[in-house]
């Protein structure tokens, strides 16, 4: 069973019915010990870094939720979840991540400075990073997928980074280690290509 961990920050439904689509057993929980046994788990999210994490604590979920990232179980985090397995972010000062990826999460440059709306919203094409490591996209794959966000992961080992998208900068869409996987982007959005990644994370949860 694939655990979707809900812990207040939405869009939740929406990856639990594109799972379900594909044919997989999926639980949306806030319950650490259910947490602590799934064969797979996700972190989605949208909202604010500090209020994700608060949610967190709030329902016991940090510690669990470490464990379960760590101890090799395939691990999957989109959009604020992806922001949440890194130590800290510009958008809550004084507000711990959940550090198990090193690195910070920075904001995008303002509109006047790069001519680009912030937050970056819509359809974009990302890159595998030549040579690394990543079940969840083929080296050939180049899919335009949809993101709706403000800030991007800087992570403090470049081998973390798995596939890259440009939006006035080059920035982490993709990033992982061993069985740690998280992107920026919305897979549950992104039609075919998105769910081939979703497929691809499911099918790591049965092995």
């Amino acid at each position: 069973m694939i655990a979707i961990i809900d812990y207040g920050m939405g869009n939740l439904g929406s990856v639990r019915k594109a799972l379900e689509r594909l044919g997989y057993t999926v639980e949306i929980t806030s319950d650490p010990k259910v947490v602590g046994q799934a064969s797979g788990l996700i972190l989605p999210g949208v909202g604010a870094f500090g209020d994700g994490y608060r949610g967190l604590v709030d329902r016991g979920l940090v510690d669990v939720v470490r464990t379960a990232a760590l101890n090799g179980r395939p691990f999957l985090g989109v959009c604020l979840g992806l922001q949440l397995l890194f130590e800290e972010s510009e958008e809550s000062p004084g507000c711990p991540g959940l550090g198990i990826l090193p690195g910070r999460v920075v904001r995008f440059a303002p509109k006047e400075q790069t001519r680009l709306k912030v937050p970056h919203m819509g359809w974009n094409q990302i890159i595998p990073v030549a040579g690394r490591v990543n079940p969840l996209l083929p080296a050939e794959c180049r899919p335009y997928v949809y993101f709706v966000h403000s800030y991007y992961a800087v992570p403090a080992r470049d081998e973390d980074v798995l596939a890259v998208c440009d939006y006035g900068i080059v920035f982490p869409a993709m990033v992982g280690r061993e069985n740690v996987f998280a992107v920026q982007f919305h897979p549950e959005k992104s039609q075919a290509d998105g769910l081939a990644i979703l497929e691809r994370f499911a099918r790591l949860t049965l092995s």
